[in-house]
Order: structure tokens, then sequence, then C-alpha cells
């Protein structure tokens, strides 16, 4: 259906050897067996944003590079996103982090879930911080997330993802309040 609300499952790690496209590729399919969203996923490595590159503040949206106006137009035709974050030493990627602070109005009333990802915490940390943060940019977090715990042990050699029981249902919950609030929030970007 093309009248359906775009979701963006975001891979936010950039880093070699990275678990996030394992990670991303289980919640593109929980998302797509949701089947209340257009899905697509976005990988912030294809992107190669450089450190706060553009001279113009963000929120004038008045971008030089090619590579800002590509990011720019990519988060602006989300109606929604999923975060598939680790957590680096005890915080959020880098890479998320100048991701979002790259641009501005192109997140601003957008609700998105977060999938995060680690060790003994299951990214929890990075959770936290990348919620503050999203506040800024008047993006709602959704209560609901899936964390997962000792990655290592959960993608193989192969790079595939084998989720624990109860992590489906997680993705599920987190699904059905982001649609919920990418509905209401459409008339605040109309």
């Amino acid at each position: 259906m093309t009248d359906q609300l775009l979701l963006q499952v975001i891979i936010c790690s950039t880093r070699p050897g990275r678990k996030g496209p394992a990670v991303a590729a289980w919640m593109l399919e929980q998302a797509q067996a949701h089947g209340k969203f257009a899905v697509d996923l976005v990988d912030l490595a294809d992107f190669n944003l450089p450190i706060l590159d553009e001279a113009a503040h963000p929120r004038l949206g008045q971008y030089e590079h090619e590579h800002t106006r590509r990011w720019s137009a990519s988060v602006q035709r989300a109606d929604a996103f999923v975060f598939v974050l680790p957590e680096y030493d005890f915080v959020m990627p880098a890479s998320l982090l100048n991701a979002l602070q790259c641009i501005y109005h192109e997140w601003t009333y957008k609700p998105a879930g977060l999938c995060s990802y680690g060790g003994e915490s299951g990214g929890l940390r990075s959770a936290q911080m990348t919620r503050q943060t999203l506040a800024t940019f008047k993006v709602v977090p959704m209560v609901e997330a899936v964390s997962i715990h000792h990655i290592a042990k959960r993608v193989d050699e192969a790079g595939v993802f084998t989720p624990e029981e109860g992590h489906a249902k997680k993705a599920r919950g987190m699904l059905d309040e982001l649609h919920r609030w990418a509905e209401a929030m459409q008339a605040l970007r109309r």
C-alpha cells in the first residue's frame, strides 16, 4: 500500500565488524511481519557523514554537501524510526550522534523506537542517552523497546542474529506504539 506510513530501521553503528546489520535484518523482518508500515532499511555507513562539516546551522537547512542533502532527504521521507544501536563505552555511538546533529527539522514530530544491543547491559545506557538526545529534536522515543544482551553470543560467524524468547514480543509492542504515535503525529507535521 502506498498510503502506509514509512518506518526506517536505521543501523547506527559504522564500525568495522559491527553487529548492527545482523540485528537490523531481524528488526526489518519483525517490522515487515507487523504489516502496519512500509519499511526501509537505512545504514548510516552508506552516507559517510563527516563530523559536522556544514557551515550553516542545521536548523537553516542550507546544506552545502551532497552527503548531507542525501541524509536529509532520507530522514525527511520517514514517518517513524527504529534505531538499531550498540553501546560503546557506556554511550551511544558517535556515528548516531553526528547523524542526529547534522540536520534538524527533518527529525521533528516523529516517533522512534530503540533496539539496543551490547554485553551485559544490552545497550541500555546507550538507549537512555539516545532518548535524551532525541527529545531535543522533538522526536518522541517510545517507552517500549528491545534490549539485546550478550550480542556476541547471538550473532554467528555468518552474521545471523538469533533472538531470545521474548524479543519478538517486545518488538511487536514497540511497533504497535510506534504506529499509534506516527499516525497521531502526522497532523503536527502539516
